[in-house]
């Protein structure tokens, strides 16, 4: 069994019409009814010759996040993994997956 803290986490999430993929050392249950929260995102070597532009959009939203909760009806999947992938953002035209609608407050229907 691998170090808990330094265990890695895969996390497929729903923000503004994207799915972010990102990879981060501790997920859990929000003390704030409803959500996950994400802290201590890692990212590939910033040092690498070849810099992947979805990655490094990740990097520079997420560089100053100390933590993050992101709405359970958002999340689509959390992995444990043993190593790191890249972490991108996609856009989430054709994909079968539909985001739980949320409803916009003040609007009455």
């Amino acid at each position: 069994m691998p170090d808990k803290s330094r265990r890695i986490y895969r996390v497929y999430f729903h923000s503004h019409g994207h799915v972010y993929e990102v990879y981060a050392h501790s997920v859990g249950q929000s003390d704030l009814y409803g959500f996950v929260e994400i802290e201590d995102y890692t990212f590939g070597e910033k040092s690498k010759m070849v810099i992947d532009p979805s990655e490094d959009k990740l990097r520079s939203e997420f560089e100053s996040v100390r933590r993050s909760y992101i709405p359970m009806h958002a999340i689509l999947r959390i992995d444990e993994v043993e190593k790191q992938g890249t972490a991108k953002i996609t856009d989430n035209a054709g994909n079968n997956v539909t985001p739980f609608p949320i409803p916009v407050p003040g609007k009455k229907g």
